[in-house]
């Protein structure tokens, strides 16, 4: 059946619409002109150039291991953005050099996981915040031991330990706190 004879029913075209968002979520930023990408205000494609690179960073930072661990990823990239310290778009917070997994607005995206990462990284742009992240703007893989004193951790979730900054000598958790998977967010 070619295409000109195929009745785009109301079922059908969201079918369509959703391969096109996935489609165009898996070619990351590179689907928009370079601008577009680091402009909050223009829209690309079938979702946003920064919900884009919400899903990029939740993808690649939380291992898709839990919709708690990719909530609290998306929480610290917004405390960021909405930091004077680090750039003011999802898109240049998420692409900052040394910040965030090497490749991350390029690598390719493919995984049966990804709805979900869609799904929260949507929820996060919405205005939805992991409740134990509170102002954490910096995480790392949990486990890792860093012989710095001004960390202060938060909350342990999808494989990385979440921490603020504070000034030395003043850490109250030394250590990574218990994981806290399935936890009910903020929104």
């Amino acid at each position: 059946m070619g295409f000109t004879s195929m009745t785009l029913t109301k079922p059908r075209m969201k079918t369509a619409i959703t391969i096109l968002a996935a489609l165009s979520v898996l070619s990351g930023c590179s689907m928009f002109r370079k601008d577009d990408a680091d402009t909050s205000d223009r829209v690309r494609g079938p979702r946003g150039a920064q919900e884009a690179c919400m899903a990029r960073a939740m993808y690649f930072e939380s291992n898709r291991s839990s919709r708690d661990g990719m909530i609290a990823v998306g929480t610290v990239v917004m405390n960021r953005v909405n930091s004077p310290d680090f750039p003011n778009t999802v898109c240049k917070v998420v692409g900052q050099k040394n910040q965030f997994a090497p490749g991350i607005m390029r690598k390719p995206m493919n995984d049966s996981g990804l709805p979900l990462v869609l799904e929260a990284a949507s929820a996060v742009m919405h205005g939805e915040r992991h409740p134990l992240v509170q102002n954490a703007r910096f995480f790392h893989v949990a486990g890792h031991t860093f012989p710095y004193d001004n960390m202060h951790y938060v909350v342990t979730a999808g494989g990385n330990a979440f921490y603020e900054k504070r000034k030395s000598n003043l850490v109250t958790q030394p250590v990574p706190l218990a994981p806290t998977e399935g936890i009910t967010p903020v929104r």
